[in-house]
């Protein structure tokens, strides 16, 4: 799929031109915003409030005084008037191409975002950048592979006639996204068949069986999400012995049905080789608890590449197990609204990613995050932002978005020139919350890591989790998912649990706990492969696999997630932490 390009990459060039671009930031988003208002000046909601992209002396300060700030649920009317055929002028200029899903974890369902051909040249502009700064720091072979593993679920049609995937599946099947990666990426290991499967579990077997039929010119392993890494050599460790024995004989797996998979597959495994085989099979018996995997099976790769911020962090140090001492690269800062910022600093760990926004992907906006949580204090311009200070991110962008609230909370690290260089922090909505209690996933998160670590003394990890406010009882408590490596005593286990209580440290919360005006948590232990059918109910509803992240706070609105969790417990345990 992503082939190899005819023309040559100018990574000096690309340098140069963001190095330009981001010395002159607030210039650059006064036209950008302008040039948005422009394509869009024809559009139904900016005429609602009285804009007109050609019909003012100052578009930047009219466009801030009379549209507002909004978030997808004001924005949803207009977008389903698009995806049920409605063709004029809502929130575009012209129609939109297409319609993307979002991956639907956080409410249960995926919510719809336009996609147009102006988002499809942001994602490769981002691509580009980003590459440039990674290959100066990483030199891949000009004849190299990578190993991606990339899926694309099935695009639908509307009731209205709208072409409607997953942002992902959107990127991958737009005609010119072939031609503007083959300057930027290494061929491909698995074949557009195997991508484009309608089974991801057998997409995944090949995807591996791919790599390792070109495992000496591997150069780079990639998933979009730290997850999605993570799940594939988990089950790489399932399947290992299964992918010896097809090279050995050369012969494709029976558990390879699509027919179109099998025959793409076929034309890679063209006859045996006893000799690879062998030297993968001595390769895993060799491993240490799989310790140094990816470098084992592919000993030319220079890193490791994906998100591994925000909500994939939980995935890291497993990830770096398999990864032994490969560098790990976070894949750079967007969402399925739109790209926003790239990793330009590729050799700083995961834990410490920073990413400098691209001042003409969108027009940016920041709301200051107030620590008191009172108030709504005004957004200010990129180049307002002051380092050291936590905002969430404003978005306008070429798609009919304007002023979205992303949801997202970001701090300031640092300028690269004059654009400033952001590190994720959390979704700003509260997920854990009774009564005065205020706990992000980013609380949940580090409650979690905390509790780990009395799991990890017994040579046991914690594979996902998620968590939910029960209030069912009174008062109402909340309760901590797990599913765990391995078994341990009830001892340990309710050693975790208090050790969560404690994790949270909001002082709402422990005062709340103290007071018993909020119950003991309760940590609920899950059958194996529980996190595994919350994968598959997502990707019933359409989300892609490569987009897919975990919910870490399951609402009663997500009633059929919920009622896996529950009917998957094999032990409970309420925390004794404030007795």
């Amino acid at each position: 799929m992503l082939e190899k390009k005819a023309e040559t990459f100018n990574m000096n060039r690309v340098i140069d031109e963001f190095d330009e671009m981001t010395r002159n930031a607030d210039q650059v988003q006064k036209q950008t915003l302008k040039e948005i208002l422009h394509k869009n000046k024809s559009a139904i909601y900016l005429r609602n409030f009285g804009i007109n992209g050609d019909n003012t002396t100052d578009p930047e300060g009219d466009f801030k005084a009379l549209v507002p700030l909004v978030t997808d649920s004001e924005l949803e009317p207009y977008i389903k008037r698009m995806v049920d055929g409605d063709t004029s002028p809502i929130l575009t200029g012209h129609p939109a191409p297409a319609i993307s899903l979002s991956s639907g974890t956080s409410q249960g369902r995926p919510k719809f975002v336009p996609f147009t051909d102006e988002l499809m040249e942001n994602t490769l502009q981002l691509f580009r950048t980003a590459f440039a700064f990674r290959n100066r720091e990483f030199p891949i072979d000009d004849n190299g592979r990578a190993l991606q593993f990339i899926f694309s679920s099935k695009q639908y049609i509307s009731t209205g006639g709208v072409p409607i995937g997953t942002a992902t599946t959107n990127v991958y099947r737009n005609p010119n996204f072939k031609a503007g990666m083959r300057s930027i990426q290494s061929l491909c290991c698995s074949p557009d068949e195997v991508i484009f499967s309608p089974d991801v579990h057998q997409a995944l077997y090949c995807h591996l069986l791919s790599g390792i039929l070109f495992r000496d010119q591997v150069q780079y392993v990639f998933a979009p999400f730290a997850h999605g890494l993570v799940h594939a050599f988990r089950t790489f460790e399932h399947v290992w012995e299964e992918i010896v024995t097809d090279i050995k004989h050369g012969v494709l797996s029976s558990r390879i049905t699509v027919p179109s998979v099998r025959t793409a597959m076929s034309k890679l495994l063209t006859a045996p080789n006893p000799e690879l085989a062998e030297t993968i099979r001595d390769k895993c018996l060799s491993l240490s608890n799989w310790y140094g995997l990816i470098p084992a099976l592919f000993p030319n790769a220079k890193y490791v590449y994906g998100i591994m911020t925000g909500s994939m962090e939980p995935y890291v140090k497993k990830l770096r197990h398999y990864a032994g001492d490969l560098p790990l690269v976070s894949h750079d800062y967007g969402s399925s609204e739109g790209w926003i910022a790239a990793n330009v600093t590729p050799r700083l760990s995961p834990e410490e990613a920073t990413f400098a926004v691209i001042p003409n992907l969108g027009y940016f906006e920041f709301l200051p995050v107030s620590e008191t949580g009172e108030g709504e204090l005004e957004p200010v311009g990129l180049t307002e932002v002051k380092v050291g200070q936590e905002y969430e991110v404003v978005l306008t962008n070429y798609a009919g978005l304007y002023r979205y609230r992303l949801g997202d909370v970001v701090k300031i690290m640092s300028f690269y020139n004059k654009t400033p260089q952001l590190k994720f922090v959390c979704r700003r909505n509260l997920i854990l919350s009774i009564n005065i209690d205020k706990n992000t996933e980013r609380d949940l998160q580090l409650s979690v890591e905390s509790a780990a670590k009395r799991l990890s003394e017994e040579k046991i990890e914690v594979i996902d989790f998620s968590s939910h406010v029960d209030l069912s009882t009174e008062p109402g408590h909340y309760v901590i998912f797990w599913e765990i490596s391995g078994e341990t005593n009830e001892d340990v286990l309710q050693d975790c649990c208090n050790c969560l209580d404690k994790g949270f440290i909001d002082a709402g919360y422990m005062s709340s706990r103290k007071c018993k005006t909020i119950g003991a948590l309760e940590l609920r232990v899950l059958e194996k492969g529980t996190f595994k059918k919350i994968q598959e109910h997502f990707l019933g509803l359409g989300s892609s696999a490569g987009q897919f992240k975990m919910p870490r706070c399951v609402k009663p609105s997500n009633a059929k997630v919920l009622q896996i969790l529950c009917e998957n417990v094999v032990s409970r345990f309420f925390s004794t932490a404030f007795e």
